[in-house]
């Protein structure tokens, strides 16, 4: 009874924590359980049965196999439970969602006893996550002549499953809660530094926003039990950032639906709402849970008699409130007509947007991956007997403009669309079930994603997958208990389902902490594939990646395909030249700022970035492709020449090869396989048989945006702008200065080099710039400390080989030891250099962060609030973000440079180049810069 005595004493720790029973996914511990209730005097019984009933996790955990075998001894009469019956034993099967629990419905549906069999089938009908397995008995059993088989699937080829659910509510009470005004960083539902604990959906729900926070929601639900609570992102657009599943799981858990009685800490159905909508990836995840998602449009700019926006001092337009959304206001969803209403029926704004027939599909299944599943059962029920599915779900949206081009978007869609119209070409606005190529897994999200295909009883990757990795980049820094008792496990799991690991679960080869982004675009060896990644910066330069919450990579990694509208694109292109002492990531940052003064509004916001960068390797155009994550972009395409794309997949090759002598390889071949496919794409290039991926010249573009090389001339920032007066304004990515704004006064306590934004010339920039340095004044001292991280193991390999290296060495107060990495995050810094394990490092927030109310210059990619340094009482935190000199060079002086500093701080250094690519005649290969 060890495992029961254990499990008392853990209930005893998180009660004390205001915490109830954790679920239960260890099999060995529901043994006891009915061992326990087997026996009717025993003193646990009861508790046992409780256990048992309500906190037994469900899928294909162990716990669910050996429930649901004590569920069928039950049903076939070996074992009598007075709490129990048959009846009741059928009711907890059909909430097991699958795996074990379709195991045992088939085994009885299909077994000798009529009775049991029809109470089974009626079970089984109303189930949708079944695998080949499983579809393979039924199919064998049908054929075999087999009546109940028949039953069920010609109750599947009616998607009964479905159709017999009830509707969505035709209106639905809301009231309002702001959790905060401006942009809403996914932070806030789910700091990056409760990350441990993600996958404890109970405890990770307790860090959601704030405790106040927590208590005026629990109070807002007691003053109205009949309505939801809608969380709203005031004068700003929610769920920024990233997708954030356990963002969606907290609000959900505090305003949501419970999805079973039997089923503890799993909701459904949240609602949320933002100014400015929600951001498309964190979007995507609100389906996933069956929520809603609603764009207020509730302040608007305001105009003068010529119909344009009237301006502040600030050159911001100024807004209006149209109607008010403040805390505790009573509104009404009519589901039906798509409206937004008032408490008496007042019509306030369209939200036809949110409910898409594909979205309320979701709204009426409870998730998205729910139809997706059920979708695939219709069609296999429907083949199996020769009979054609009638129409039960949205049809999708098929768009298709005769004699109009395809952009970059629409071509990939096209080549990887599934189940679509034979021969007809979809244009952006389609809905598309596309197959997924590459599939990336973050350590602090994969727990959820274990969770998720465990929760849909998948066991292995889906065969159709090229290639899919699970990092060990985001607990890189601190190997602390949290990250002992969690990555093994993740690492072991999906190990077993068929991904490349980080870390080998048999300790063979070298634990592998390189940053998720830069391994997924390395083993991405197609400019044609579709990238789906546990992470908002899955956003490679080659292919088009699409960063998403923990579903719906299980989803994903499950059955090889992914659900989604195509995007509309924006066209970026260049002219003009670069100034040789500016860096690309400049031009990154003056892409943003030329784009909102071209057009006023961020055309990035939900559509995909086609950028015309075709002269750089896919280290380099990565640091354009990663930023779109910040643009607000649904995604980012690197339009490549044929000699570029041909020299990234010669260097992802390299790498791969790397990754196999290390010993990652797997018995399936992935990374032989991925290789393969690399020289296969690399044949078709150079054959002209299919060139480097690019749109057709009659595309057709949202919008156009012209990066002018000549305007940038110094150095530009991304700053938070933590006092802007409006509350909206501060935190966004939008704010971007040359450096000059700061006159040279701008203290900086902290300087990082590092996370997926910088490559190895970064690295190399840090090593040259401090042998200059050392060069012209004899030694280099820092005035504030740089912490500097390469992303990946190679670089620092390539750079030891280089002689690069050492001079990081010379100047560095600590140096990585793998052999003993850090158990503690670093809380107090010294004005020294510090070389940190590769990884996400401060970027990721979750182990390290800056000193409390410290001004960082960082190469990364957040500057939310609390992210990589959070307020002190007296002075907020600030993360301002810059190119890789710039950071340098301020670590050093302790401040932000002059253009004159800086000039010669970079003189003769070899900076990130970029020339745009130049026009030649078609059917001619490109230039390669």
């Amino acid at each position: 009874m060890s495992l029961y005595t254990d499990y008392l004493k853990e209930i005893e720790t998180r009660k004390g924590e205001g915490l109830h029973p954790k679920p239960i996914d260890d099999g060995a511990l529901v043994a006891e359980l009915i061992s326990q209730i087997r026996d009717s005097d025993n003193e646990h019984r009861e508790d046992s049965l409780k256990f048992f009933i309500y906190n037994t996790l469900p899928g294909t955990t162990s716990a669910a196999g050996v429930k649901a075998a004590f569920l069928k001894e039950i049903i076939l009469g070996e074992v009598e439970v007075a709490e129990i019956t048959p009846e009741f034993a059928f009711e907890l099967l059909s909430h097991m969602k699958g795996g074990p629990s379709v195991e045992v419905l088939l085994d009885l549906a299909l077994g000798d006893d009529a009775a049991i069999a029809a109470q089974a089938a009626d079970v089984l009908k109303t189930q949708v996550f079944l695998y080949e397995a499983d579809t393979d008995r039924l199919e064998a059993a049908f054929k075999a002549g087999h009546a109940i088989a028949r039953e069920i699937l010609e109750s599947y080829a009616k998607a009964e499953f479905f159709t017999k659910l009830p509707d969505v509510d035709e209106e639905i009470k809301v009231v309002t809660y702001i959790a905060a005004e401006g942009d809403i960083s996914t932070d806030l539902l789910s700091p990056g530094n409760q990350a441990h604990s993600r996958s404890d959906r109970e405890l990770h729900g307790k860090c959601m926003i704030s405790e106040a926070a927590q208590k005026e929601i629990e109070a807002l639900k007691l003053q109205h039990p009949d309505k939801r609570v809608m969380l709203i992102a005031e004068k700003g657009t929610m769920g920024v950032g990233s997708s954030r599943m356990s963002g969606v799981n907290n609000v959900a858990l505090w305003t949501g639906k419970q999805a079973s009685p039997y089923v503890p800490f799993v909701n459904f159905a949240p609602v949320v709402a933002g100014t400015n909508g929600i951001s498309p990836i964190f979007l995507t995840t609100v389906g996933v849970t069956g929520g809603i998602g609603l764009d207020l449009k509730n302040w608007v700019k305001k105009v003068d008699s010529d119909g344009k926006a009237i301006l502040n001092n600030d050159g911001n337009p100024v807004l209006e409130q149209k109607y008010s959304v403040e805390t505790g206001t009573v509104l009404k969803i009519d589901t039906k007509n798509k409206m937004l209403l008032d408490e008496d029926g007042k019509e306030l704004v369209d939200v036809s947007s949110a409910f898409t027939p594909q979205k309320v599909e979701f709204m009426k299944a409870g998730s998205s991956y729910a139809i997706v599943f059920g979708k695939k059962l219709q069609t296999f029920a429907a083949e199996t007997l020769g009979v054609e599915a009638p129409l039960v779900f949205a049809p999708a949206k098929e768009v298709s403009h005769e004699g109009q081009g395809l952009t970059a978007v629409e071509k990939i869609f096209n080549r990887n669309a599934v189940g679509s119209t034979p021969g007809k070409t979809l244009h952006a606005g389609s809905d598309v079930r596309v197959k997924v190529n590459i599939v990336g897994s973050q350590d602090t999200t994969g727990l959820m994603t274990s969770q998720e295909l465990e929760a849909m009883a998948a066991t292995v990757i889906s065969p159709t997958v090229d290639g899919a990795y699970q990092s060990g980049c985001h607990t890189a820094s601190v190997w602390d208990k949290k990250a002992q008792a969690n990555i093994p496990r993740l690492m072991q799991f999906m190990n077993n389902f068929g991904l490349i690991t980080a870390r080998d679960p048999k300790g063979e080869y070298h634990a592998m902490t390189d940053v998720i982004h830069k391994v997924l675009n390395d083993i991405t060896v197609d400019d044609w594939d579709i990238i789906i990644g546990g992470d908002s910066h899955t956003r490679m330069s080659k292919g088009v990646a699409f960063g998403a919450d923990s579903g719906t990579v299980a989803l994903a990694l499950a059955t090889g395909e992914a659900t989604m509208p195509i995007p509309e694109s924006v066209k970026v292109t260049f002219k003009g030249k670069m100034a040789d002492h500016m860096d690309f990531r400049d031009v990154v940052h003056a892409t943003q700022a030329q784009m909102l003064k071209q057009h006023g509004d961020n055309v990035f916001q939900g559509r995909i970035i086609e950028v015309h960068i075709g002269t750089l390797l896919a280290d380099q155009a990565f640091t354009f492709t990663d930023w779109t994550a910040e643009m607000k972009a649904k995604a980012s395409i690197c339009i490549s020449n044929d000699d570029t794309l041909i020299g990234s997949l010669e260097l992802a090759k390299s790498r791969i090869q790397i990754m196999i002598d290390k010993g990652m390889e797997n018995e399936a071949g992935t990374l032989q396989g991925l290789i393969d496919k690399a020289d296969k794409r690399i044949a078709e290039i150079r054959s002209g048989e299919k060139p480097a991926l690019a749109p057709d010249d009659s595309a057709k573009y949202f919008a156009e945006v012209v990066v002018d090389l000549d305007l940038i001339d110094e150095p530009m920032i991304a700053d938070p702008d933590v006092n802007n007066e409006d509350v909206s304004k501060r935190y966004t990515h939008d704010t971007i200065r040359p450096i000059s704004f700061y006159k040279a006064e701008k203290k900086v306590d902290l300087g990082f080099v590092g996370s997926c934004m910088v490559h190895k010339g970064d690295m190399k920039i840090v090593a040259q710039m401090l042998k200059n340095l050392e060069k012209a004044n004899g030694k280099v001292e820092f005035k504030a400390p740089l912490v500097v991280a390469a992303p990946t193991y190679n670089i620092i390999d390539e750079m030891k080989a280089e002689g690069d290296w050492e001079i990081l060495q010379k100047y560095s107060g600590f140096e990585f030891d793998d052999l003993f990495p850090k158990a503690q995050a670093r809380t107090e810094y010294e004005n020294i250099l510090y070389l940190e394990r590769p990884g996400c490092n401060l970027c990721m927030g979750n182990q390290e962060k800056a000193a409390k109310g410290d001004t960082v210059l960082a190469t990364s990619t957040r500057l939310f609030q609390g992210r990589v340094v959070e307020d002190a009482a007296e002075k907020k935190g600030e993360s301002l973000l810059a190119s890789t000199p710039v950071v340098v060079l301020s670590a050093i002086l302790g401040r932000t440079p002059t253009i004159e500093e800086y000039k010669t701080a970079v003189e003769g250094i070899d900076l990130t180049k970029f020339a745009p690519p130049v026009e030649k005649p078609a059917g001619t290969r490109s230039a390669h810069f």
